[in-house]
């Protein structure tokens, strides 16, 4: 992992499905970026999200009409000095992130919130924000960069 000058912090989302709750304002508050996993549903979520921070946002499976259709598949970005991957389904994983420089890869897709480190890569889905699924919590995650690390945190929220 590299370092950034300063401590940075990163919100995840993904799976908002056109739904973005008050309950994710709070802690939009104060973040350096906002990555936005997949499945959008609408643009008027990102354009409320960038009032907060700079956003990058990728496409989901329901994101295939509008200007949501438009957003990459993939995204590779540095944020505080990490690289973060960006894909909406692990099993669409088009690199090998290891050998691509990648400490981090996103995902979204199935709604529930996990953390994996595998090889020295940190494998994140911070679960959805949007509709509840089945009995799945909504959630999303904070991703803190601080002297070379990585620390992430998972917040469950209210409906």
């Amino acid at each position: 992992m590299r370092s950034g000058a300063a401590d940075t912090r990163i919100a995840v989302l993904s799976d908002t499905h056109g739904l973005l709750r008050d309950s994710v304002l709070p802690h939009l508050d104060g973040v350096n970026h906002i990555l936005h996993a997949g499945d959008v549903g609408d643009p008027a979520i990102l354009e409320r999200l960038r009032e907060f921070a700079p956003v990058t946002a990728i496409r989901g499976n329901i994101d295939h009409s509008g200007s949501c259709a438009l957003l990459p598949a993939a995204e590779l970005i540095e944020i505080g000095g990490t690289a973060f991957y960006l894909v909406h389904s692990l099993a669409d994983l088009d690199i090998e992130p290891l050998a691509a420089g990648v400490q981090v890869v996103v995902t979204g897709h199935s709604h529930k919130p996990a953390l994996e480190e595998r090889r020295g890569v940190t494998y994140l889905n911070p679960g959805s924000v949007g509709p509840r699924r089945f009995k799945l919590p909504i959630s999303m995650a904070t991703v803190r960069l601080r002297a070379g690390e990585i620390a992430v945190e998972f917040l469950t929220l209210e409906e």
